[in-house]
């Protein structure tokens, strides 16, 4: 038994040293770069390098102990314990709060999602405070538009880090020609250089990053390792007793000595951490052994002597003819030709720059996703690269704006001081959200005292607050961009949200009672035309207004019904074995039925073609399972249970059908439970065994029954209702060889008469403006356009 725990614990230690090689080139490209840029940001204006060396010291403090807090304490040990599933990153932190506080804005919630398997709660009983907090924060309706608003900013300046980053760091890179080239040739080359690199990489976008991922991490490592061969040599060369400049000590003189001036190069020191939410963001694709490991013992070390090294050099050279900056400090000789050792530390340092701007467009791309899967973002197109890989994306429409944008600024600033001013803001203002929304997750979720989180969020968050108002000082010098690019993408995306919500309260109070449904028939004048008509809705329950509006116009529908519903959950992943809710929509005899699909926010959608075959094979499941339960083994649906549980007794409850193997023959037990009730059952006439899960109304108490046919009762049965059965089985799968209509709603919005001027502006102007220009509901869904069937719908919000 020893000799495979061993083994066992070796094989895991071999995977997360893998993962914490891999994440190199994903998640410290940034961060890593960071020395391009930080001094020079830091020495542009405000302060002045003198002889005292009190200025390089106090920076070289400062990025020593910010490096140290915020990264290392604040990300490394703290932030990343509050992963979502494995995942990371402002909507993880979001969902969190939404699954223990009822504070979303997301309409169509159901109390079937938490029983999803990954919709876990933490164990810990909540305390007395933690409970009021919960109380204060479920209670004030505004409370939840300032969370939602509070984390479609953080989201908004991920995406400018997205726009900045890899303008300063290709630009910061590319600078190092200035060290071997003219004034004159310098000026006219490196903004021409930039730009080329900048639209070779969005150009490649499209490939994915797996294509030339597999090169990514050793662009890092060698980039790591030579920072710090460089910070080693200089501080042996030129001072060795630079490590003195680590105490706190020199902060106070630096402050002390250079007053406001030094407060305003706060917003050039800051620079050393961007990058470093990226290790949360992208927890998900590694796991939190692997980044730790990667940072605490590689990336972090490397930083530190880089910065000590650039710091020993120019303790040293108080007046040399070039700018202070990287490249400076990168010796022209080791006992070899002048030249030889800067050449190959530019090429390497332009490869981590791009490295570094693949990996942050790769998680704008990501970002984005999450916020159009949480109804918070226009509908783009999204493009999954890998069939392997989950989670890497390709955003056509975003990626071209990214690269217009990021040129535009290259060439508009045309220096490091303004480019460093605009990302430092955004990096800091993602770090502040970061922190509150972490504050509310240590109280809620973790159920500490709020005595903690206050702690947390008053020390984390002065230190970014420090930065941050050393950043937003500068606006007039490139801290405008940030702010002006965050202010639109959230206006954007609230009106995108609120005018969404609004249409699905229209929908809720306007849907039409299933007895209408039911009595739609021969003698009206109704006919039912072969095929599948899948009738899309944001409903859970209920028949759509769309559909009566479609079958007023056209008085048929298709022979089977199915009312569908894609809806997303706070959760990162449904499983696909509890993707699918699917009930009946009135009798068997009716053939509709409803299905709800659910998605969490890092889920890939399906292609239209395998999701139709997958809703026929789910129906059939369902047929199957109905026909068993309705008539003797398992009765669990009746007027009393849709009663109790709000709904029409004409629409049976919904049942979760996945294919999940039984290990071994199905045995009978019941189990009572505190968990929604569910039935399992083995079908001996299915192919594959499939696991079905009914919801039970909240209240009820919950049993799990799990059986097995026998011989007899299975022979009973069938000659009883095989028949039955098997007509419902063929009408599906005749009516799947006729074809599928998708039928869709095609909406128009108008506020209503007396709203205010500001609804009227953002629903008749705004959101409808976005509507006609960004991709349809029938894009989005891949819906062949033979296939559709569109039904205009005004909604009067």
């Amino acid at each position: 038994m020893d000799s495979w725990v061993i083994f066992f614990l070796k094989d895991s230690w071999k995977t997360t040293l893998l993962l914490a090689y891999q994440s190199l080139g994903v998640v410290y490209g940034d961060l890593s770069i960071s020395p391009l840029y930080v001094y020079k940001s830091t020495f542009a204006e405000d302060i002045h390098h003198s002889e005292t060396n009190e200025e390089i010291f106090g920076v070289l403090s400062f990025v020593f102990w910010t490096l140290t807090l915020v990264p290392l304490f604040k990300y490394v040990f703290i932030v990343l314990r509050a992963d979502d599933n494995g995942e990371g990153g402002t909507f993880a932190l979001y969902s969190l709060i939404c699954r223990h506080a009822k504070v979303s804005l997301l309409p169509n919630r159901q109390v079937a999602d938490e029983a999803l398997s990954t919709y876990k709660l933490e164990n810990s009983p909540e305390t007395k405070n933690s409970s009021k907090v919960k109380m204060v924060l479920e209670n004030h309706k505004s409370l939840h538009v300032a969370l939602l608003i509070l984390v479609l900013l953080g989201t908004c300046m991920v995406i400018g880090d997205g726009l900045l980053t890899p303008a300063i760091s290709v630009f910061s890179a590319v600078s190092g020609l200035e060290l071997s080239m003219s004034k004159d040739h310098h000026q006219y080359a490196v903004i021409p250089i930039t730009c080329f690199i900048l639209v070779c990489l969005f150009a490649l976008q499209h490939y994915g990053t797996h294509r030339v991922g597999f090169f990514f991490a050793p662009i890092v490592l060698a980039w790591l390792l030579c920072i710090s061969a460089l910070g080693l040599y200089n501080i042996f060369h030129w001072n060795p007793h630079v490590y003195q400049a680590l105490s706190p000590s020199y902060m106070i003189r630096f402050l002390k000595k250079t007053r406001k001036g030094g407060w305003m190069s706060l917003g050039g020191i800051l620079l050393c951490i961007t990058g470093s939410e990226a290790m949360f963001a992208d927890l998900g694709h590694f796991s939190y052994a692997a980044i730790q490991i990667a940072f605490t013992f590689l990336v972090y070390p490397a930083l530190i002597l880089a910065y000590m090294g650039q710091a020993a050099f120019l303790s040293k050279h108080h007046h040399t003819i070039h700018k202070i900056g990287f490249y400076v400090s990168v010796p022209v000789s080791l006992h070899l030709a002048t030249e030889s050792v800067r050449w190959p530390v530019l090429t390497v340092a332009i490869l981590a720059s791009v490295v570094g701007s693949q990996a942050i467009i790769s998680g704008t791309f990501s970002i984005i996703n999450q916020s159009q899967s949480l109804g918070c973002f226009p509908r783009v197109k999204v493009i999954h690269t890998s069939e392997k890989i989950h989670g890497q994306i390709y955003i056509p429409e975003i990626n071209w704006m990214l690269m217009i944008l990021c040129i535009a600024v290259t060439i508009g600033f045309r220096d490091i001081k303004h480019m460093g001013n605009a990302s430092g803001l955004a990096v800091m203002a993602v770090m502040l959200v970061t922190t509150c929304l972490t504050s509310l997750v240590i109280i809620l979720c973790w159920h500490k005292p709020p005595l903690v989180a206050l702690c947390f969020l008053l020390f984390f968050g002065s230190i970014e607050l420090l930065y941050f108002s050393a950043s937003l000082i500068k606006f007039l010098e490139g801290a405008w961009l940030p702010i002006l690019l965050a202010l639109f993408l959230v206006t954007v995306m609230f009106v995108w949200h609120y005018a969404t919500v609004k249409k699905y309260e229209y929908d809720l109070h306007n849907k039409v009672s299933l007895e209408w449904l039911l009595a739609l028939g021969p003698s009206l004048g109704i006919a039912r035309v072969p095929g599948i008509g899948l009738v899309f809705t944001d409903l859970t329950s209920g028949v759509p207004a769309n559909f009566s509006r479609f079958v007023t116009n056209l008085p048929a529908f298709h022979r089977i019904l199915v009312f569908v519903c894609i809806k997303s959950v706070p959760v990162p992943f449904v499983p696909p074995a509890e993707r699918y809710l699917v009930g009946r929509v009135g009798p068997a005899t009716h053939r509709s039925y409803r299905c709800i699909v659910r998605y969490g926010y890092r889920d890939v959608h399906q292609d239209v073609d395998s999701f139709e075959s997958e809703l026929v094979s789910r129906l059939a499941d369902f047929i199957r399972y109905d026909w068993y339960k309705n008539h003797g083994v398992v009765d669990t649906c009746n007027e009393d249970d849709g009663s109790r549980s709000g709904a029409s007794s004409s629409e049976c409850r919904l049942a979760v059908i996945g294919t999940i193997a039984f290990s071994g023959p199905p045995a009978f037990e019941i189990e009572d439970s505190v968990e929604p009730a569910s039935v399992s059952v083995g079908f001996p006439t299915v192919n594959s065994l499939t696991d079905v899960i009914e919801m039970e109304p909240v209240g009820v108490v919950e049993r799990r029954v799990r059986f097995a046919l026998d011989d007899e009762s299975e022979t009973d049965m069938r000659s009883e209702m095989e028949v039955r059965l098997q007509e419902e089985l063929h009408d599906l799968y005749e009516a799947q060889q006729a074809g599928t209509a998708f039928i869709l709603g095609h909406s128009h919005v108008r506020a209503k008469q007396g709203s205010s001027f500001f609804k009227r502006l953002a629903i008749n102007f705004g959101y409808n403006f976005l509507r006609r220009n960004c991709r349809g509901a029938d894009v989005s869904l891949k819906v062949p356009p033979a296939s559709l069937l569109e039904v205009g719908m005004v909604y009067i919000v």
